[in-house]
């Protein structure tokens, strides 16, 4: 396993990190971009300049014909404006008139050549076949009356357009490059600033090491992702330092609370074991009895928070459940001290929750109740409107109105002077609490004049006749 801080890709292969990988990706994407683009306006460069000759040459050729028309035609026709050439060609391939300089024996096209150009196709000669070193662009036109019909051939010169298309190739593989590479360091230092509060808020990360430490994220200025991430991740170091406060808390007071009942056992023994002759080992024997039952209470409600915190609550076994029917059952199950008045509805009242959970719920409230009241515990169950709802009262001393919250927590007594014994482990109500939750429900207590009151308020099913109906 690679140590912590190390690269598990190893030396020599430490992979890119996010700054890289997205410098990387803009760059190419702006390379492409740059690299099209250039392609483009060189294509596009070329097709201006090679039609702006293009056009002058026939403009040109037109002017010539024109005076071909007019039969006004010199033998040396001038040229102006870059032409190169300009030739007057008849039907037989004999040249009629020619621009100076220009040969007036042989045609500068002939055959096909000369016969696509007619087509106003623009062909391309090389200069040597006058006696030039450029490349000649030359295009025709008809002209003459129908029994002599002539062709002008006009001859222009493409180095001027191949010079400039040569510049700018220069310059865009010049440019194109260095303006990635520009590009790309921008990039660079722009994503390492963005991602410098993220460099940070990994190196606070990395010095927290418990849950419970409380040093916090600098949170940075800018309202942006990674500020919200920062402040996300704070409330996150919030909650388990919570978290691990009230494990810490739950540890020390179950171990408090199985501390107490193993050293009563242990004293007993060791009592026995110092006097055998005079120890009553059927007391001994019942006390040491007392304790592991009170022991193994303790840990099932520990199971049953454990359980509970992990998720597996009332709501995962939900079904449709009667109230009155675990009520009866958990009045008829315990053994209380205290008489019971069971207030039982005309009809079932149908609860979506676990049968288990209710039971455990039905079972705390009465052992709770049982320990409070005087003489008296009365059991209720009715219709809420839409709430299945559970009550059990006692009339005993009640709970003042500003400690009703803390009897939720765990290992909570408020009478902190009587004996564990008599006093139950302090887990009753707050895994009733912790159903409730998981089943979606709720528990509230209230004065029962005198005593106190614990309403249970669970979602209500429908009868199965219903659901059936319904399909």
């Amino acid at each position: 396993m690679a140590e912590p801080g190390t690269d598990p890709a190893g030396p020599g292969r430490r992979r890119v990190g996010v700054q890289g990988r997205l410098t990387l990706a803009a760059t190419g994407l702006v390379a492409v971009v740059l690299v099209i683009g250039a392609l483009g306006l060189l294509l596009s460069l070329r097709y201006a300049l090679l039609s702006t000759l293009d056009d002058s040459a026939r403009q040109r050729a037109r002017d010539v014909a024109t005076l071909v028309d007019n039969r006004t035609l010199p033998r040396s026709v001038p040229v102006a404006g870059g032409t190169v050439l300009v030739q007057v060609v008849d039907n037989q391939g004999r040249v009629r008139a020619a621009s100076p300089g220009g040969d007036a024996l042989v045609p500068v096209l002939s055959g096909g050549a000369l016969a696509d150009a007619r087509r106003g196709k623009t062909q391309i000669v090389p200069g040597s076949r006058i006696g030039v070193e450029d490349t000649l662009r030359v295009v025709a036109t008809v002209a003459g009356p129908t029994s002599d019909r002539q062709t002008v051939l006009v001859a222009v010169s493409s180095t001027e357009a191949a010079h400039s298309l040569r510049i700018v190739t220069w310059v865009f593989g010049i440019g194109v490059p260095l303006l990635v590479a520009a590009f790309s360091a921008a990039c660079w230092f722009l994503v390492g600033a963005a991602l410098r509060p993220v460099a940070s808020l990994r190196r606070g990360a990395s010095e927290i090491t418990e849950a419970g430490a409380t040093t916090r994220l600098t949170v940075p200025p800018t309202r942006d992702e990674v500020a919200r991430l920062a402040g996300t991740l704070n409330d996150m170091l919030d909650r388990l330092a919570a978290g691990s406060a009230r494990n810490r808390a739950f540890v020390a007071d179950a171990a408090h609370e199985l501390r107490s009942p193993l050293a009563s056992m242990r004293t007993q023994l060791e009592v026995g074991r110092a006097h055998p002759r005079h120890a009553e080992w059927d007391e001994i024997s019942a006390g040491v009895l007392e304790d592991l039952q009170r022991l193994t209470r303790l840990v099932d409600d520990l199971l049953v928070l454990a359980r509970l915190d992990d998720g597996h609550g009332a709501a995962k076994n939900a079904r449709t459940t009667d109230l009155r029917a675990v009520a009866t059952a958990g009045v008829t199950r315990m053994a209380l001290r205290n008489k019971v008045h069971l207030v039982p509805p005309d009809d079932p009242v149908l609860a979506l929750v676990d049968p288990d959970a209710a039971a455990r719920v039905i079972d705390n409230l009465l052992s709770n109740a049982d320990r409070h009241a005087t003489s008296l515990i009365t059991v209720e169950v009715r219709d809420g409107h839409g709430w299945a709802v559970l009550s059990v009262s006692d009339d005993g001393p009640g709970i003042p109105v500003g400690e009703r919250d803390r009897v939720f927590q765990r290992f909570t007594r408020l009478d902190e002077s009587r004996s564990q014994y008599s006093g139950g482990s302090g887990l009753g109500l707050a895994i009733v609490h912790q159903v409730m939750r998981s089943a979606g429900g709720s528990i509230v207590l209230e004065d029962a004049g005198p005593g106190l009151r614990a309403v249970v308020t669970l979602p209500k099913a429908d009868p199965p006749g219903d659901d059936a109906s319904q399909k």
